[in-house]
């Protein structure tokens, strides 16, 4: 009798919304998959910071749907209870005038957070959190893998993906394959400096959200008009991607105290808020050519992620999605 095929094997570097697509479709189609995750949860950058009494979504702010692939998969995130419309007061601000927005496209949020959808995808998986891969080699047709934290790891893997932004994947890879550093090198990512407020009563405003034009911030929002928040009144200021980066390296009380001056400016005092700041050192940013995944089937190593397909989190998961799908592809079952 032939013996059943044994089951390929890959390692997924990354547990945001691309790394998380790309594993759930993997083990749907039948291949073992093991995640590791250098943060303490999953989602990436669909991302929320939680206090005491407060909550707040400090990465990505909403998504929208387009791709019909997506669609069904949002579809099940709304059957789940864990994304839903959001239906904000929007405002632009352009030009020192204030106006409202004439936009109508749909934008979809995690309930209660933003991390929840990436929460919901993440349970029926196998992920090793707190691990930062620092090291990757091949060696007999075999990935090995190395943690910051705990060296060597001693599963070896047929397949690996890096489902990071392009710089921490070039830092792993570039050794390995030199075609990647030419890869990440046309992607301009760029930081974010993301201050969050907390208020213990609630303010007038007269949006919800807005879009801010030509200042150091380039958005706004209130936490508590997307369904399903609780707790104390918060803010998410997102100071814009070229401020950011041009002041990457500032320390976290002198970019907070120019995006609260700035905000102040629109009508956001911060004046009696609690006020929190985290910087993104990779926001934003794509390749121009959407190539949607990568996948060397030489040496069996993959990459995904929002930059390689247009920079949103509708992106990020139709990558993942197309990368499994072109592993599956390769092998003759």
């Amino acid at each position: 009798m032939n013996k059943p095929k044994p089951k390929l094997s890959v390692a997924i570097i990354g547990a945001g919304i691309a790394g998380l697509s790309c594993a759930t479709r993997l083990q749907a189609l039948g291949l073992q998959v093991q995640i590791y995750e250098k943060s303490r949860g999953p989602s990436g950058r669909m991302s929320t910071r939680n206090g005491e009494g407060w909550s707040a979504d400090h990465g990505a702010q909403y998504f929208t749907a387009r791709d019909p692939l997506f669609i069904e998969e949002l579809n099940t995130w709304i059957a789940a209870g864990v994304a839903a419309v959001w239906h904000p007061r929007l405002s632009v601000y352009e030009a020192s005038q204030w106006r409202e927005s004439t936009s109508n496209e749909s934008r979809f949020v995690g309930v209660p957070a933003m991390n929840s959808p990436g929460k919901f995808l993440a349970k029926n998986l196998s992920i090793e959190f707190n691990q930062t891969i620092n090291q990757i080699f091949r060696k007999d047709e075999k990935w090995f893998l190395q943690s910051l934290e705990n060296g060597a790891i001693t599963q070896s893997f047929d397949y690996l993906v890096l489902a990071l932004p392009a710089p921490q994947a070039t830092v792993l890879a570039s050794s390995i394959d030199h075609s990647i550093t030419e890869l990440c090198s046309s992607v301009n990512m760029q930081g974010c400096w993301t201050v969050m407020a907390r208020f213990a009563k609630g303010v007038n405003m007269s949006f919800d959200a807005a879009f801010i034009n030509n200042e150091t911030i380039s958005w706004m929002a209130r936490n508590q008009s997307k369904p399903g928040r609780t707790g104390q009144e918060s803010w998410t200021i997102h100071a814009n991607p070229q401020w950011s980066q041009q002041w990457i390296e500032l320390d976290k009380e002198g970019a907070s105290a120019q995006i609260i001056k700035c905000a102040e400016k629109l009508g956001l005092n911060c004046q009696n808020a609690e006020v929190s700041i985290h910087r993104w050192r990779y926001a934003s940013g794509a390749i121009n050519l959407e190539a949607g995944s990568i996948l060397n089937e030489a040496s069996k190593l993959g990459l995904c992620g929002d930059w390689l397909n247009g920079g949103r989190v509708e992106g990020a998961w139709l990558s993942g999605y197309q990368l499994a799908t072109a592993i599956n592809a390769s092998q003759n079952f």
